[in-house]
């Protein structure tokens, strides 16, 4: 069994794993103010509310676009597991190829649910990843990774709207009824909801046009569930991307 765990801004994915079938997952809060010792207890809660053995685990590993908190859960993981996780960074075959200037400054996310898009879906490839930003990947037919683009994600744009604004309330992220808002919060769900998907629907195009190609489409992370049924593009939708993503990689470095 394998412990994957995909750290994000706001939220932390863990998953036991066999082979590439999902046991068991769940969401952690992100919170750099936790210590190691709190983690594992969260890791061994995990284990032992699913009645899971952390004794079968034959490896584990783990991606972090959070640095404060990477040796921190990395530690937690050893603590609560007995097992030293690898670690997504510099010297670990991903079997994605990066083209962009400086393949460093790929976040450790975006080349996991890469991966993860790479062992399910046939290229070229959008990969769509919906949390605190909201990002763009583009795989080309050849399975590379060329770039893509970073955006506010919904919830974050949502909230700087409130906050910056003397009269716009707080409000749920619900898709309204209509594009034409009659009153603020429905006018705000519309740009917030109906908004983002018209802006995925408008650069799926021109990332297109710029590929020379039409591509399969997914979309992962917390708001994808909510935004990609009101796309007018295709979107699949997988929540597990990252995880798989990290199987593969783990694979990829633990051939026997």
């Amino acid at each position: 069994m394998l412990l994957a765990v995909d750290i994000g801004n706001t939220r932390i994915r863990m998953g036991a794993m066999r082979g590439f079938d999902i046991v068991r997952t769940v969401r952690l809060t992100t919170d750099k103010m936790k210590t190691d010792f709190e983690y594992a207890a969260e890791i061994r809660h995990f284990f032992d509310f699913f009645g899971l053995d952390a004794g079968e685990l034959d490896g584990a590993i783990l991606s972090s676009v959070v640095p404060p908190l990477t040796n921190v859960f990395a530690r937690a993981v050893k603590l609560a597991s007995g097992v030293r996780p690898l670690v997504l960074g510099k010297g670990v075959k991903t079997g994605v190829n990066i083209l962009i200037d400086d393949p460093a400054q790929a976040g450790a996310g975006l080349i996991a649910a890469a991966a993860g898009a790479l062992k399910l879906y046939a290229p070229p490839l959008i990969v769509i990843n919906m949390g605190t930003a909201t990002t763009i990947s583009v795989i080309n037919k050849q399975g590379s990774f060329l770039g893509g683009t970073i955006g506010p994600g919904v919830a974050l744009g949502l909230a700087a709207l409130s906050s910056g604004t003397s009269q716009l309330p707080n409000i749920s992220l619900e898709p309204p009824a209509k594009v034409i808002g009659t009153n603020t919060i429905d006018s705000m769900r519309s740009g917030a909801v109906l908004g983002a998907a018209a802006m995925l629907d408008g650069m799926i195009e021109r990332i297109e046009a710029e590929l020379g190609a039409c591509a399969n489409v997914v979309a992962t992370g917390g708001m994808s569930a909510a935004i990609a049924p009101l796309c007018r593009r295709k979107i699949e939708v997988n929540d597990d991307l990252p995880l798989i993503g990290l199987a593969a990689i783990y694979e990829r470095n633990n051939k026997r």
